[in-house]
């Protein structure tokens, strides 16, 4: 039986001021095996966030913001594969991250996670607080897995989180549209990379004002 099912509307930010001191760029997955031809996992679309997330890199790279490039991470044995079939094998081509996204020898840290959340078995969270990041723009793919999932796992650790919405890219709309009606219901603030600035920001916890938000319509409040 098919039927349709509408995805509430959801707030897209007009624009959003990061302090770079106190941001880290998240560049989630962005692997061969998930973004090129030939890799064994393609993402529709992966590629085509490229570009845009280049842009966010300059900007990073321009305002002294820290920069974190995410790996999946995978070797004989793990269960994941038998879900997936195989894909990011350590080491392999389909694992390292695009060449027009390649991460700098000096000053950009690489985390190679083994499984969604980017936060799970790694010391992304360590990282950060050593360098006093309160914010983290996530971008990547897969929008309603490994971005989805690390954007949550940022987000239950008290930390501010923004998804440029043209920067993620999933397996099918409906997965698209429902992970950012999510993460801007629940999570952090929905924004197109183009509308993030550099500047003083005009909140400082936005999940908390989330979480009220959406307590108060469960209660039937404004």
């Amino acid at each position: 039986m098919v039927r349709t099912v509408e995805v509430p509307e959801y707030e897209v930010q007009a624009g959003v001021r990061v302090d770079s001191r106190r941001t880290a760029l998240i560049v989630g997955d962005m692997q061969n095996d998930f973004v090129k031809e030939g890799g064994t996992l393609v993402v529709p679309d992966a590629e085509v966030t490229i570009q845009p997330i280049r842009g966010l890199l300059d900007l990073a790279r321009s305002s002294g913001m820290k920069v974190v490039f995410t790996q999946d991470t995978h070797s004989d044995g793990d269960p994941e594969w038998e879900i997936w079939g195989e894909h990011c094998r350590e080491g392999s081509w389909g694992w390292q991250v695009v060449d027009e996204l390649a991460p700098r020898e000096e000053g950009e840290a690489s985390v190679r996670k083994p499984r969604y959340d980017a936060f799970y078995g790694t010391q992304l969270e360590h990282m950060l607080r050593q360098w006093g990041v309160d914010t983290l723009i996530i971008c990547g793919t897969v929008a309603n897995i490994c971005v989805f999932y690390t954007a949550a796992g940022a987000a239950m650790r008290w930390f501010n989180v923004v998804v440029p919405k043209d920067c993620i890219s999933s397996f099918n709309d409906f997965d698209m549209e429902a992970s950012l009606s999510q993460t801007a219901t629940l999570l952090g603030e929905i924004v197109s990379s183009a509308d993030i600035e550099i500047g003083e920001p005009e909140t400082t916890e936005v999940y908390r004002s989330k979480l009220e938000e959406a307590a108060a319509r469960e209660r039937g409040g404004s």
